[in-house]
């Protein structure tokens, strides 16, 4: 994560815009981006509803790798999401076509690229990450850090969309929402859906072999003082105890290189 040379005042409404709005009403040039500034932000989302999927799945591309690097939530990446989120329940989206972007997997559902990218940002913004942040640039980093500020606040209306594809028919759309919807629901507003997510990882954890997905979801129930015990895999433990290896090698290297960090700064 790094931080911008300005602090702009972000104000957002409570409730999630409509995508139409968010393109008309955002001052895209002036947000930067990874590369410099959004200014062709607007054109790359609107082209996520076009009628071809090939033209959709190149926009998604371009679109969120202007806002996408080394975990950084840059200016332009609150829109972004905001607009992410807006569009996850249209037609165009909804509709299960396949993009076709050599750099995404093939057959991979637009909608579920989306989901992907939406909860991996969250990620990026979530308590632990603020924790970190805290740990390294002191107790002031939310308020130094104005953009992820403006996300986390922003949680409760991207969750409000990404809630209703928790049933979707297809259960890696069903997957993708709920990885998403992890790191939103622990904004304080959104506590009482808790509940609801934890039958959701119970049964992914129960029919799913995704590696990924079976982390975050397992992660989540201990995170939330639930029994996992159960759905634990013979893979799972070996996963985690693999894992457990590797951040205890790198800690050490850490300890033993300049500075002294256990982990990665955020930045």
């Amino acid at each position: 994560m790094t931080k911008s040379s300005r602090q702009p005042e972000h104000r957002h409404p409570a409730e999630l815009p409509h995508h139409q709005t968010l393109l008309d009403c955002t001052d895209w040039a002036s947000l930067a981006t990874v590369r410099g500034t959004g200014e062709s932000l607007p054109a790359a989302l609107a082209r996520l509803l076009d009628p071809d999927p090939v033209v959709r799945g190149t926009a998604a591309r371009d679109a969120l790798r202007e806002v996408t690097h080394q975990n950084t939530i840059y200016e332009a990446t609150v829109p972004v999401a905001l607009y992410v989120a807006a569009v996850l329940g249209h037609p165009a989206i909804s509709a299960g076509d396949f993009g076709h972007d050599a750099g995404m997997p093939p057959n991979h559902p637009l909608l579920v690229r989306l989901l992907d990218w939406l909860g991996s940002t969250a990620y990026d913004a979530d308590d632990e990450c603020v924790a970190m942040g805290e740990r390294h640039c002191g107790a002031g980093f939310l308020q130094e850090y104005g953009e992820i500020r403006a996300f986390r606040d922003l949680r409760p209306a991207m969750f409000s969309a990404v809630r209703p594809l928790l049933g979707h028919d297809d259960a890696g759309v069903r997957h993708a929402a709920l990885v998403a919807a992890i790191p939103l629901s622990e904004h304080p507003d959104l506590v009482s859906h808790r509940g609801e997510l934890v039958d959701h990882a119970r049964r992914l954890r129960a029919t799913s072999t995704d590696r990924h997905n079976r982390n975050r979801v397992l992660d989540a129930l201990k995170a939330w003082g639930y029994g996992t015990d159960n759905l634990e895999s013979a893979a799972d433990i070996s996963a985690r105890e693999h894992h457990a290896r590797r951040m205890a090698e790198r800690t050490s290297r850490a300890g033993k290189g300049k500075g002294g960090y256990c982990e990665d700064p955020p930045f």
